[in-house]
This record gives structure tokens, sequence and C-alpha cells, in this order.
């Protein structure tokens, strides 16, 4: 059996909107486009009380054609279809970021064994070094 495709909360509006108001992909997104609230799509459609406005979907394609001079956006997408790349684009960030927290872990690891391994290039003791030097000084000393 197919796992079902998580859908994130952002866009169920969209899709509760799509098939209350019998919109097509295309009404969806350029309602999304012009930066229209699907909360208020049913304020948008009231022809009951208001008969002079355009049925949604017209009213969508208009001010669409209004805003960005064109009948139609170049690629439609569904909401199912976006909701589907935005997931993927964020599962592949997140892998992303796991790999560059490995990597500064890898870094940082090695750098710290590099740093006690060798000496100062000034000829200096490292701390290390001058700690066992004290040690033996002490155990020399009580003899």
């Amino acid at each position: 059996m197919a796992k079902k495709q998580r859908i994130p909360h952002k866009f169920l509006p969209w899709i509760d909107a799509r098939k209350k108001f019998r919109l097509s992909n295309a009404h969806i997104q350029m309602a999304r486009e012009l930066g229209l609230s699907p909360k208020r799509f049913g304020s948008y459609a009231d022809r009951t009380n208001q008969p002079w406005k355009l049925p949604l979907p017209e009213f969508i394609e208009a001010q669409y054609q209004k805003q960005f001079g064109k009948e139609r956006p170049d690629e439609v997408l569904s909401m199912e279809e976006i909701a589907a790349a935005h997931v993927a684009k964020r599962a592949a960030r997140k892998v992303e970021r796991a790999k560059s927290a490995q990597q500064e872990a890898t870094d940082s690891a090695s750098a710290e064994t590099t740093n006690t391994e060798t000496e100062p290039a000034d000829g200096n003791q490292t701390a290390a070094d001058s700690a066992i030097t004290e040690l033996s000084d002490q155990d020399q000393s009580k003899n």
C-alpha cells in the first residue's frame, strides 16, 4: 500500500478552498501569486447578497490580468505538487545541514588532535609538555 504523502499545514487552506469553491489549480495558483487569503474567499464570492460581484474564478482572473498583464501563469502546478516540492526541499536542506555539522565536528576534532600532537613553531613547550616537566621536577626534588 502506498504511503500517504504529508502535506504541510500552510497548504491545507488552499486545498480546502479549491474544493469548497470548485476552483482549478490555475485559479489557486493565481490567487496565491496575487496574495489573496483563502480564508477571505467567502467574502469575495458572496454573490447572493452582492449580485454585482463577479464569480470568484472570474474575479481572480481579472485581478491577475490587471496585476501581471497575462491571463494565466506560465507553469501551473497543483497544490499537491507544490507541497511535495516544499517537503523535498526541506528534507534536502536538513540533510545538507547534517552533513555540514558532521563535517565541522570532524574538522574540529582533527584540529584538536593536531594541536596537541605538534609543538608550537616558536620552540616553546605545549601545556601538556610543561605539566610533565613540572611533575618530573617535583619528583626529583623529593629524592
